[in-house]
């Protein structure tokens, strides 16, 4: 997609039937809460993101992506872009602090659901930062590539300790989820080949294994009822 408001607007389309799947066909009896929950937060965050393209359509008249490249914003406004766009993208990757709707998500989505959330959904988060946040604003996203790196660790670090307190197999798959995702994105901001070829080559195999490994979370559901 070349154009900012198309690409925000199939961002936040794959929200539907998402809902509807984890809240009419989830498994649990919290399926309603879990569904609200994932629509809201993640709603939240691209209204910033919405703020930010209505800005840029304001600043240059347009909002082609590849027309954009020639514009230059100046620092201030680069900054307060990056930041609108930067937390659209980290709550549906979704970054610590804000990965509290994943793994209820994942636990109360049936199994395709999951499946569609982590081999899909995790990783339009981490597209739109390698598509739009880093080629339009280059300065902004070196100026805050530390702050990015301090919580990514943070992810990694929390998400592993936290998978490794669950017992719910559904919770194990979803948190190490929110811990391969911050490895992603600290690539993404590594800002040399090695790195970024990295974080797609994570991205692809996480879709695969954690999808295969929701696929058989639900095998065992389905014969155990638990």
């Amino acid at each position: 997609v070349g154009d900012l408001i198309l690409f925000y607007v199939f961002f936040e389309a794959i929200l539907i039937p998402l809902f509807l799947m984890i809240g009419v066909w989830g498994s649990r009896e919290r399926k309603v809460w879990a569904a609200y929950q994932f629509f809201l937060y993640t709603l939240f965050g691209s209204v910033f993101m919405l703020i930010a393209i209505i800005f840029v359509y304001l600043h240059t008249g347009f909002t082609d992506f590849y027309t954009l490249g020639y514009v230059s914003f100046s620092l201030n406004r680069q900054f307060m872009l990056w930041f609108l766009f930067f937390l659209g993208f980290a709550i549906k990757v979704p970054m610590f602090p804000v990965h509290i709707w994943l793994p209820e998500a994942h636990v109360e989505a049936p199994t395709a659901g999951s499946v569609l959330l982590a081999g899909v959904l995790l990783k339009l988060g981490t597209y739109g930062v390698l598509r739009f946040l880093v080629p339009l604003f280059p300065v902004a996203s070196m100026y805050f590539a530390p702050i990015v790196f301090v919580f990514s660790l943070l992810g990694v670090c929390y998400a592993s300790l936290a998978t490794l307190a669950q017992v719910d197999l559904k919770k194990i798959v979803a948190y190490s989820s929110v811990a391969h995702m911050s490895f992603v994105v600290l690539g993404l901001f590594g800002f040399n080949i090695q790195a970024i070829s990295g974080s797609i080559f994570l991205m692809l195999s996480h879709g695969l294994v954690s999808g295969g490994l929701f696929f058989l979370v639900g095998f065992i559901y389905e014969r155990y009822k638990t």
